[in-house]
């Protein structure tokens, strides 16, 4: 389960986001200059970006690890592309480390079964109340 507390108040667009067991991470989120923001933090759909990122990397890492696979870093270079029909994100995968093609092509395939990627491909319900 993950668990998220969100506050705007008096600055423009800055966000504060509490997020955690405890609520014990902090994010700043805000939007960019060109919107009428501060540019303080990451705009909403750069952290989409990088919770799919990351949920990546961490789920491509402990699976290399499980097989004993010899892969010593993984850059992963996102991009929403929300300006086209449908929307869509780009994702590109850098194994470093003496992979073989295999290898290679099964940390792919396993990309696209992360548990972030499969919230966003099949969509997440959204069920919104007044406090």
């Amino acid at each position: 389960m993950a668990i998220a507390h969100a506050h705007i108040g008096a600055a423009r667009y800055r966000t504060t986001i509490r997020t955690g067991g405890d609520l014990q991470h902090q994010l700043i989120a805000d939007e960019p200059q060109r919107l009428n923001g501060d540019d303080q933090g990451p705009a909403p759909f750069d952290l989409l970006i990088s919770a799919l990122g990351a949920c990546t990397a961490i789920t491509l890492k402990m699976y290399a690890e499980r097989k004993d696979w010899p892969l010593e870093a993984l850059d992963i270079q996102l991009e929403y592309l929300g300006g086209e029909t449908p929307p869509r994100i780009e994702r590109v995968l850098t194994p470093v480390g003496p992979l073989d093609e295999a290898q290679r092509a099964r940390l792919a395939d396993v990309a696209e079964r992360t548990p972030v990627t499969l919230a966003i491909k099949n969509g997440v319900p959204v069920d919104t109340r007044l406090a």
